[in-house]
Formats: C-alpha cells, structure tokens, sequence
C-alpha cells in the first residue's frame, strides 16, 4: 500500500511517501480503508521528536512506528473475531496512535464510532483529536454552564473552532482570539466578539472571564490569571517552551499553583473517546456545531500541509484525502 512514511525525526522534508506492507489486524482491530486523515500538533511533535520529553513514547533514537497520522475516517474492510458493533462497508472514524496517513490503517474498535451521515470523509477526518479536545475541554474540564463568559485563545484552529462552537451550544457567550486574517471565520462560526491579538491585549483589559481556554500558551499564568474571574476556570490546552520538555513547565507551574488560589487551574490532558465521538455526532447532526477545513492535500502531498500547518497558516483543520 502506499503511505506517509517517516525513518527519522525532523522537518517535513524526512516524510517520503512510498510503498510499504499493509497493516495486519488483530482480534480486536478493524481493518480501515482510508478516506482521510486529519493534521494536528501531535502529528508535528512526533514527526519532529521534540519536545524531547515526547520520546519516551515516540521511540528515543528512532521513531517507533513508520507512519504518521491519528485522524482516520475510512471505510472498514474487515473486523477481527473478538470485534462486535461493526461490519465490513460500515463508515466509521477514530482517533489512533498513528498510521492513518495511508491507504490501509488498523483501528482498535473500542476507539471508533460510526461516521456521521450528513458528514463527508473529510469533514470527519477533521474531528477525532481536534473535536474531541475540544469537546473534553469546553464540557468536562471547563465545565461550561448557560450565562458564563468564556474567552478561548487560539480560536481559529482546528481545536479553537471546535471549541467556539461547543460553547455557544452550551448555551456562553464567547469571545474568541485570533489574527486580523481569521476574525471573520471565528465572527462566522458564532463567536459573540473577536479580539485582534494583533491590535488589542486582553490581558490589560477589565473584563473578567468566567473560563478561559488557553490553546496558544503565548501569554504567561500570571496575564491569563489577572482576565480570569475570581473562582473563574483556566484550560491550559497548549503552549511554547522548551525543546526538552515543551509546554510542560507552565503546565506543571499551573497545577503546583491551582490549590493556593480559588481560581481552578488545570491541564487538559485529551485522551481518545469512542463515546465522546458519539456525543460530537449529535452536535453535527444537530447543525450545533460543523467542521472547519482550511484546506485538503492529496496523500503523497502530506509534507505540504504539514508546513501549512507548523507555519500557522490553517483556518481551521487541514485534512488528508487519501481515497475520493
């Protein structure tokens, strides 16, 4: 089958695309066709091995699996012996350790979830990590009510226009940040009110957030705390720092702070969720909430919106299509 391999951590230029053998399924595993695959930060941290704390898990010296991709939407082929819910023809979407930037990937079936109808394959590629983090952001750690005000930060990618969206259908008001190029998407998506990171610094305002969702980390605890309420919720989702252990340390600062002050701070820390899947699937069916796709790429074209991607260039996800 042919596939995004990559042998080495690096810059897109490593990816090459190839020929390789087709995965072999085991007892609980569907055998997926690909559609599509989505592009997201975890996709970049393990092609490039950094933060280096990351290779613990990714493989020290070397990459541990060939292929790159975690979004999959695809058709299932064939079900192993212990897989029940699932037939071969049924649509299906997920979100896996990697391997779906390829024309044959396997699928952990307690991962997956029937494809929403009213959805494309592209569409659904570009839910699984993003939607889900979102979703596990904006509902479970947040815990948005009706009436609050919620600022998300990093509003015009592909988590940030899930979560724009998540949160109007709770029933919040939302003001959202980006780039100037971006108001009118985010305005487009039901963000109440779009502030220009460019032209205006929220954190010197006197506008206090009831949640703040941080998916950009480009401001420090001590900014965010001060536009927080004062038993207000931060989401820290993301952020820069270091090579070695990334946007750990002000993760970990957050944490060792969050039980001196009524203010609850937390990570979120997304984990893949076939009933979370479920839950996203109403809100699509519903028209409560819609993907976002910048831009789709032919598979052998996988490097290209990786450098779209790590260039900050996306509105929303970009998203490999593997079979039309």
């Amino acid at each position: 089958m042919k596939a995004i391999t990559h042998r080495g951590y690096g810059p897109p230029e490593l990816l090459r695309f190839e020929e390789v053998d087709p995965p072999v399924p085991g007892d609980g595993d569907l055998l997926v066709r690909v559609h599509a695959a989505g592009v997201d930060k975890g996709v970049a941290y393990v092609m490039r091995g950094e933060p280096y704390l990351g290779r613990l898990a990714f493989g020290l010296r070397k990459p541990k699996r060939l292929i790159l991709g975690r979004d999959v939407a695809g058709t299932v082929e064939a079900a192993g012996k212990q897989v029940t819910g699932f037939k071969p023809g049924d649509e299906i979407y997920a979100e896996i350790d990697g391997g779906s930037y390829a024309e044959y990937v396997c699928v952990p079936a307690h991962r997956a979830a029937l494809k929403p109808a009213n959805l494309s394959f592209a569409q659904a590629a570009a839910v699984p990590v993003s939607g889900n983090t979102a979703l596990m952001g904006i509902r479970d750690s947040a815990k948005v009510v009706p009436g609050q005000t919620v600022l998300i930060i990093g509003a015009s990618g592909g988590v940030g226009t899930f979560a724009v969206q998540i949160a109007k259908s709770l029933g919040a008001q939302v003001i959202a940040v980006c780039s100037t190029g971006k108001i009118d998407l985010v305005r487009s998506i039901g963000a109440d009110r779009v502030i220009d990171y460019r032209k205006e610094d929220f954190t010197t305002a006197r506008q206090r957030y009831d949640v703040i969702l941080d998916l950009a980390g480009t401001h420090s605890l001590a900014a965010l705390r001060r536009s927080l309420a004062p038993q207000g919720t931060l989401v820290l989702s993301s952020g820069e720092g270091s090579r070695w252990i990334g946007p750990m340390g002000r993760i970990f600062h957050a944490v060792a702070a969050s039980p001196f002050t009524r203010q609850k701070l937390q990570p979120l820390i997304a984990k893949p969720s076939a009933a979370n899947l479920n839950a996203l699937t109403e809100l699509f069916q519903t028209g409560k909430v819609t993907p976002v796709i910048d831009r789709t790429y032919p598979l052998s074209q996988t490097a290209d919106a990786l450098r779209r991607f790590e260039a900050g260039a996306a509105r929303g996800k970009l998203v490999v299509t593997v079979l039309d």
